[in-house]
């Protein structure tokens, strides 16, 4: 039985114990016969405690003192319905918007006037019996109204009744009416707080005087969230958290680039363009910044800082002007932090090791579909951080839209509540309350290690930026912004009237701030500049990996693939599965064949005897969606999983394999951010079917391919896209092959469309090969379905231990003379296995040779140059795909095949027409097409 329940029952004694008795019997028989305030009771808190203690039906013994009555009793169920009704509404009465909040309804079920009562009927209750527990101070039910409304109608007002655990949602309530986590502040914290408010808003006011008409997205109006962040930081710095992982969209980066990472102001100050022939020069020891080599606007850029003496490096991710989409990314740096690789087993995570900080905009918190996606991934297994601490950094308004056309919802925070994370709503005018709230949000992470929303309530100083003028779109909101003073002048006024200041003091604060970035500026240099040029790719990226050798000795794949197939002695596998598996135990024998699933079976386990770790997830990726893989087992009378890469002996790596909830944007770019992070581990991420990659456009466009170029950033994330037309329909044929190598560019990645298990087992150990290296680069690859079954994909042992990986493979049936080699057809992927087949038994192909593109992009050229000069006597040059003409890789290898061609050779397409649907539905039609597109390839007289 709760407390509540406890304190209800404290109320009766002697005679009224009786009464509730008959009372609670009548209830049994028809609640409708009792009043309402004794069913309300009934009903919430079930049979009276006495009777639950004295099972044989009798009553205890009547305690001694005064008698309740039964108005009494309403007043006290009254008092109760208002206690639970300021924790539950109090915030919709709380003070929380410095301007703008005329919408704040006042909530009447915190009125007195709801419950028939007074402040007399409550000075009469024992604060004892409302609370619990005596509470220091207060004496009776109306001074702890009184205290209640305090603590929940203030400048913080505080959502925590859809909490279900009632351990958690109590100590949340604790927090708040004991006033734990409000730290106490003295004179001088006080004027540390408003001197850290007069450089964030002097750096503001310098930046707008001294670069007119240059955007920067400015902080003011959410000045305080500089100070909260540093009280993060302090904290963290104080319980050796190692890593604090931030993600914000452009809204005040610059100023958190600038006061919590440290970018100096001279740097700052040089990215701001002065005039076409000249710049800005920072200080010798602010040059040492690097990015991309293509760069990006300035308030795009990320960093890292650690100060000389703190324990806690911080990283600000870079993001482009897609919001939110740095959010799961985020999520993976500080996953990737936490995970210890270095046994054999699944990785384990250490929470204490970092944490994320995510700084949100109100209207694109509940807009954006990636905010949801990210937060369901906050107590999964796979994906769990140990809890983040959200910021929305509420301005009011998303660009021009007002936010009751922005939202269905009161708040922007509102979202936050479907996934079980306490909210706060904090007034941004008070950096006291800010601070707290800020310190209520770390120690709820510490303690549960879940996530925290902080609705950090302000307003915008200017337009969506410097340049947007907003009194168009909102004019009574800005009438109020412009009559409203500054957070720093707020602050500052208050500290006067607390005698901490004078008024003679008020301003210099800021002052200085200002006097101080005047002086950095003027000790600048201009520097005449006369040519501008995108520098040259570093020598990594121009690097095109066929040095890297990844043959594997016999006797080391036989080992690995013997102790894959080895269970531990309590383990009860699926014996169907287990049949079939063992059906792999002679696989690497002379006469035997590997297949895909194997082959790749065999990249895993031999990259993890290497020493490096594997992290793969996807859509059922532990089985495989075509029941292929089977690394993660089930055992069937317990449920537990086991992974036969745990068996393979002499490993001091781990293997990560989990299946991942339904997501392709948010689970992309968690792994994205897992790559980047991490030096050591092969990271992969598994479409269910390759065109569901398409959900998450944004972090291949914005950060996957072009996140070096842009940034500097390196990642060598495997992502494995099944692709192939076997009349499937639209949806499940093609992965969208065009749109990757239409974003190919610059070496920023490899695109592949493998046909064999060797090249496939090649490919993922030259990938894993260039891990945390300076070639490292990411890999697109089109994986089969149909052919992972397919003999003609599979292979002997022996091109394991003696092969590599081939940009570009030969028919061995075609092309034995090559001087009577009349038309080369090439193509790439599921195709050319059909063309295969199609040859089997047919005479008179002399004339013909087959070749298959099995890297797309970097574009073999080199390659191709060779074969066109063994086979001269070609003619007709054939591509052949089975995607529509504007799709596929027509059009990218249209141009660079015709660059190396002979003038008199002829580059003809075979393959379906343009389309606007990449397949037909139909599976009749289908076979037709396929039929059509391999006789005309071939072609033979």
């Amino acid at each position: 039985m709760d407390g509540s329940s406890n304190r209800i029952w404290e109320a009766f004694h002697g005679p009224n114990m009786g009464y509730v008795e008959e009372q609670y019997e009548l209830f049994l028989d028809d609640p409708d016969a009792v009043d309402e305030s004794l069913r309300h009771i009934f009903e919430q808190y079930g049979a009276p405690e006495w009777m639950d203690a004295d099972q044989g039906g009798g009553q205890v013994a009547p305690q001694s003192g005064g008698s309740t009555s039964f108005t009494d009793l309403k007043k006290l169920t009254s008092a109760m319905k208002l206690v639970e009704a300021i924790r539950r509404h109090g915030h919709l009465g709380a003070d929380i918007y410095p301007v703008g909040g005329h919408d704040q309804s006042h909530d009447s079920l915190i009125d007195l006037e709801s419950y028939n009562l007074t402040n007399e009927d409550l000075k009469k209750i024992d604060v004892k019996l409302l609370a619990g527990h005596e509470h220091k101070g207060i004496n009776n039910g109306y001074e702890y109204i009184e205290h209640l409304k305090q603590k929940y109608l203030g400048k913080t007002s505080y959502e925590f009744n859809h909490i279900p655990d009632d351990e958690e949602r109590e100590w949340l309530y604790q927090q708040v009416e004991t006033g734990a986590f409000e730290i106490d502040f003295s004179d001088e914290d006080k004027k540390d707080l408003l001197k850290r408010l007069g450089e964030v808003e002097g750096f503001e006011a310098f930046l707008q005087k001294t670069f007119v008409a240059q955007k920067r997205f400015s902080i003011e109006g959410l000045d305080v969230m500089v100070p909260m962040l540093d009280h993060l930081v302090k904290n963290s710095n104080k319980d050796s958290v190692e890593h604090i992982m931030m993600g914000m969209a452009h809204r005040g980066r610059l100023n958190v680039l600038a006061h919590i990472l440290g970018k100096p102001y001279d740097r700052i100050f040089s990215e701001f363009a002065h005039s076409p022939n000249k710049e800005l020069v920072p200080s010798e020891g602010s040059t040492g910044i690097n990015y991309g080599w293509t760069g990006d606007v300035k308030y795009h850029f990320g960093g890292n800082f650690k100060q000389d003496e703190s324990k806690t490096k911080i990283t600000l991710g870079h993001n482009p002007s897609h919001l939110e989409f740095i959010n799961p990314i985020v999520e993976g740096y500080t996953r990737a932090v936490q995970d210890d690789r270095s046994n054999n087993g699944e990785a384990k995570p250490d929470f204490n090791k970092s944490f994320s900080v995510q700084i949100h905009g109100d209207a694109a918190f509940i807009g954006e579909g990636v905010v949801a996606e990210t937060l369901n991934l906050a107590q999964l297994h796979g994906y769990k951080t140990g809890g983040a601490v959200h910021i929305i950094a509420n301005n009011l308004v998303g660009f021009t839209t007002d936010k009751v056309e922005g939202r269905s919802t009161k708040y922007a925070s509102d979202l936050a509540k479907g996934f079980e994370m306490p909210v706060l709503h904090v007034n941004a005018d008070d950096p006291v309350a800010c601070i707290r709230a800020v310190e209520f949000a770390y120690q709820y992470r510490r303690k549960f290690q879940k996530d925290v929303v902080i609705d950090l309530v302000g307003y915008r100083r200017y337009g969506h930026n410097e340049m947007d003028e907003p009194r168009g779109t909102q004019p009574l909101l800005y009438q109020e912004i412009d009559a409203h003073d500054t957070a720093y002048e707020v602050y500052a006024k208050r500290l006067v009237e607390e005698k901490v200041l004078s008024e003679d003091e008020k301003m210099k604060f800021k002052e200085d701030a200002i006097q101080k970035l005047r002086d950095i500026y003027d000790g600048m240099k201009e520097h005449e500049i006369h040519e501008t040029y995108v520098p040259a790719l570093p020598e990594g990226v121009a690097d095109e990996l066929d040095s890297i050798e990844t043959k594997v000795s016999q006797d080391v794949l036989k080992q690995v693939n013997k102790d894959m197939l080895k269970r531990p002695e309590d383990f009860t596998g699926f014996k169907k599965l287990e049949k079939i598996l063992n059906r792999r135990e002679n696989a690497l024998e002379e006469g035997q064949k590997v297949d895909w699933a194997l082959g790749e079976a065999l990249a895993f386990g031999t990259i993890l005897k290497d020493g490096t770790p594997i992290r793969m997830t996807g859509q059922d990726s532990e089985r495989g969606t075509f029941a292929h893989r089977h690394l993660v087992l089930r055992d069937v009378k317990t449920n537990e999983k086991y992974s036969p890469m745990h068996g393979i002996e002499g490993v001091d790596a781990s293997f990560s394999l989990y299946n991942s909830p339904l997501s392709e944007v948010a689970v992309l770019g968690f792994e994205y951010g897992y790559s980047v992070q991490t030096d050591d581990t092969l990271v992969l991420w598994e479409a269910q079917y390759g065109d569901f990659s398409n959900v998450a456009q944004v972090i291949f466009d914005q950060f996957i391919s072009s996140g070096r170029a842009k940034w500097g950033q390196i990642a060598s994330l495997v992502m494995l896209l099944p692709h192939g037309y076997e009349g499937q329909g639209p949806e499940h044929s093609s992965a969208r092959l065009e749109r990757y190598l239409q974003l190919s560019a610059e070496n920023n990645w490899t695109v592949a469309n493998v046909t064999t298990a060797g090249q496939y087992f090649h490919l993922l150990r030259r990938q894993a090969a260039i891990v945390g290296k300076d070639n490292a680069r990411p890999l697109i690859l089109m994986t089969p379905k149909s052919l992972i079954r397919n003999q003609r994909v599979a292979v002997d042992g022996t091109e394991l231990s003696e092969g590599k990986f081939q940009p570009v493979l030969e028919h061995k049936e075609t092309g034995d003379n090559p001087e009577s080699v009349k038309r080369l057809v090439i193509g790439s992927g599921k195709v050319m296995v059909d063309l295969e087949e199609a040859l089997d038994g047919k005479d008179n192909t002399e004339s013909l040779h087959c070749v298959r593109l099995e890297q797309i992009y970097p574009f073999p050229e080199d390659r191709l140059k060779e074969l066109l000069k063994k086979y001269k006597n070609v003619e007709d040059i054939v591509w052949v795909q089975e995607e529509p003409k504007n799709m596929g890789s027509w059009e990218f290898v249209n141009d660079r095949i015709r660059d190396i061609m002979k003038k008199k050779q002829n580059l003809l397409y075979v393959g379906r027409p343009d389309r606007s649907s990449p397949a037909v539905g139909d599976p009749n039609i289908h076979k037709a097409e396929q039929s059509q597109i391999i006789e005309e390839a071939l072609k033979l007289d």
